[in-house]
C-alpha cells in the first residue's frame, strides 16, 4: 500500500486543526458531536461480529474493538484534563502511552458494550460541563508535558469533537470498505 493510502485511512478527516477565532456556533457545533458519539459509536458497532471486532482499521493499526476501547480511555482522560484546567492554574496534565494503553489486556479483548457504556457516561458528564462553562471557563489552559503545549479548554473541545470523528471514520470506512 502506498504512503498516500496509509495516510488516508491514518487521517480520514484530515488532522486537527484549531480555527485562530473560534466562535460560540462552532463550540456548539463541537459540543453537539461530543454529546451524539455515544449513540452514533454504539449504532456502528454493535452489529459487529466478534470477527469483524478483530479487523484492523488500516494495515498495522489497532482492531475495531481496540479503537472501541480507546475512544473511552482517550475521552475519559480528557475529562479529567478539563477538570483540571477548571480547578488549577495552568496545570501541567499527566499524559498517557495510549499504544501501550490500546495493548492491555482489556482493550485486546474486553466486550465492547464496557467501552461504551462508560463513553456514554464520561460524555453525559462532560457535555452537561461544557455546557454550562462561561467566556472566561473557556479560556483557562493546560500545559502538555510533551513540547509544553498550552491549550485553551475551547480548543480542547474542538480537539476531542475531531477525535471523536476521527475514530468515527477509521470504523466507518471500515465497514464500508468491507461491505459490512
Amino acid at each position: 500500500m502506498e504512503n498516500n493510502q496509509l495516510e488516508q485511512l491514518r487521517y480520514p478527516i484530515g488532522k486537527f486543526e484549531a480555527p485562530s477565532v473560534i466562535t460560540k456556533v462552532q463550540l456548539e457545533e463541537w459540543i453537539t458531536v461530543l454529546e451524539y458519539l455515544p449513540q452514533r459509536l454504539q449504532d456502528l458497532v454493535t452489529p459487529l461480529s466478534d470477527g469483524q471486532l478483530e479487523t484492523p482499521y488500516r494495515p498495522g493499526g489497532w482492531t475495531v474493538r481496540q479503537l472501541v476501547h480507546h475512544i473511552s480511555d482517550s475521552h475519559h482522560n480528557s475529562y479529567i484534563r478539563f477538570k483540571w484546567a477548571l480547578t488549577e492554574n495552568n496545570p501541567v496534565i499527566k499524559p498517557y502511552d495510549e499504544k501501550a494503553w490500546a495493548d492491555l489486556f482489556d482493550s485486546r479483548t474486553a466486550p465492547i458494550q464496557m467501552s461504551l457504556d462508560h463513553l456514554r457516561a464520561v460524555h453525559a458528564k462532560l457535555v452537561y460541563l461544557l455546557k454550562g462553562l462561561s467566556a472566561d471557563d473557556l479560556q483557562r489552559k493546560f500545559i502538555h508535558p510533551d513540547g509544553n503545549v498550552e491549550s485553551t479548554l475551547e480548543v480542547n473541545i474542538g480537539r476531542y469533537a475531531w477525535h471523536s470523528n476521527h475514530h468515527y471514520a477509521h470504523i466507518a470506512n471500515l465497514v464500508e470498505r468491507e461491505g459490512w
